[in-house]
Parts: structure tokens; sequence; C-alpha cells
């Protein structure tokens, strides 16, 4: 059973966990983190989930995604995700994400970062993901147009590709 920490709508901590996908009471909400990885050329590291996710199996998303643990911050939950499904350890450290979502159980971190990653270096987690690959903001694009992607809200994509290289990019 995986616990998260629950806030009020201000983000404010309750004091409180739940069971990660267990219904909220009103006024009640969890954090979720996106790492979106671009390549020095800016194309975008996207990963397709397996398909026994029960949430949006076989479709692609950005680099590595996932629940805030109990216990943890954005910025741990965003490194831990990406050593879990990508094998790759993100530093992160004096990182804010880059920007915050709402959505209607809680609050959507985004960490967008450059590193200049090598694929075969990878070591994805099986139950998690099929496969990576790099794609343009137009791939992207093409594929959430056909439902290959998350659904994302029409133009969310090209608004992340667009962060890419705002208020300073975390290349380290």
């Amino acid at each position: 059973m995986e616990l998260v920490d629950l806030y009020d709508e201000n983000r404010i901590p309750l004091g409180r966990t739940a069971e990660r996908y267990a219904p909220k009471k009103p006024g009640e909400y969890r954090t979720v983190v996106h790492v979106c990885i671009f390549a020095p050329d800016g194309r975008m590291l996207i990963q397709q989930r397996t398909s026994c996710k029960v949430i949006w199996p076989d479709r692609w998303d950005v680099s590595a995604a996932g629940g805030v643990d109990a216990g943890e911050d954005s910025r741990m939950a965003a490194e831990r995700e990406c050593r879990e499904e990508l094998g790759y350890s993100l530093d992160l450290t004096g990182v804010r994400a880059t920007l915050s979502v709402n959505f209607s159980q809680g609050f959507d971190d985004f960490f967008l970062v450059e590193r200049d990653l090598d694929l075969a270096s990878l070591n994805l987690q099986p139950e998690e993901v099929a496969q990576v690959r790099w794609a343009t903001l137009e791939e992207a694009e093409a594929m959430a147009a056909d439902g290959c992607f998350i659904p994302y809200p029409e133009g969310f994509l090209r608004f992340l590709f667009s962060m890419r290289g705002k208020f300073g990019f975390p290349t380290k």
C-alpha cells in the first residue's frame, strides 16, 4: 500500500496520509511529479508505459512520472522516479519544479532538465516502462493526436517544449 501526504487547496500539509488511489475527502489533495528530460538538441525523452499499467496502459508519456510518497517532497520523488523507471540517477539538488499544475485530485509538479543521455545506458523498470525514445515536439504532438500519448490538455506538450530553456535550465 502506497501512502501519500495530504494537502489542502493551498498546498498546506494537513498532517495526515491516505492510500494513493483511495478516494479523498473534499479538501484533500496529493502531489504527483513529472520529469521532462530534454537532449541538447531540444528533443524530449519519452517513455511508453507497459500494457499492465492500470492507468494509461501502452500510452507514451514524458520521461518519468509518479506519485510523491508520504514523507517525500517533489524533488525527492522526481529523483526516485527517474531511478526506478529509467535507472538514471538525476540530481535535482537546489532545483525547483519548473511549473506546477492543479488537477482534480491534487498538484502536478513538472521538472524540466537538459541531459545528454545515451538511451542504451538506461535500465528500464519492466513493470512500468516498455520502451523509451527521443521525440521532437512535432512527433510528440502527432502521437497525442493519434491517441498514443497520455491525453494532456491540448497545447500542453507545446508549452512544455517552449518552457525548455526558460528561467535557467538545469544542465548539471
